[in-house]
């Protein structure tokens, strides 16, 4: 029976993260219920944490997307809207947006906060991951 959930679980993650790359130029959907699973499925994984009313927020956002494609099949881009989504926000200490979460192996490796240049992010994400 667990195998079942699970397997369920990791069929409606797939169509999700499906679903949220056809539509963000590859950045998916990160929330509360698929948090786990995603930073457990993908071992270098970039978080935007973010809301709609941040301006800054609104001009990371392209960065993210453009880091995303450039680096599709070794980096995963997600964003994370942290008004929806308390539970990764208070479990992350997030005070300020936006803020970039680093995860290598299921692991919390780098942060970085506030709207950075496509060029300091991506020599952040060159620095964090050795697939870079």
């Amino acid at each position: 029976m667990d195998d079942d959930l699970q397997r369920l679980r990791e069929e409606r993650l797939r169509k999700i993260e499906a679903r949220m790359q056809g539509g963000r130029g590859g950045v998916i959907e990160i929330t509360d219920g698929t948090f786990q699973e995603t930073v457990k499925r993908h071992p270098f994984l970039v978080i935007d944490l973010w809301a709609e009313w941040c301006g800054p927020c609104r001009m990371v956002a392209p960065v993210i997307e453009d880091l995303a494609r450039d680096f599709a099949g070794r980096v995963t881009f997600g964003k994370c809207n942290v008004d929806q989504n308390r539970a990764i926000s208070t479990q992350f200490s997030i005070t300020a947006i936006p803020t970039l979460l680093f995860f290598a192996n299921g692991m919390l490796i780098d942060r970085v906060v506030g709207a950075l240049p496509k060029e300091a992010v991506r020599s952040r994400v060159m620095r964090a991951f050795p697939t870079g």
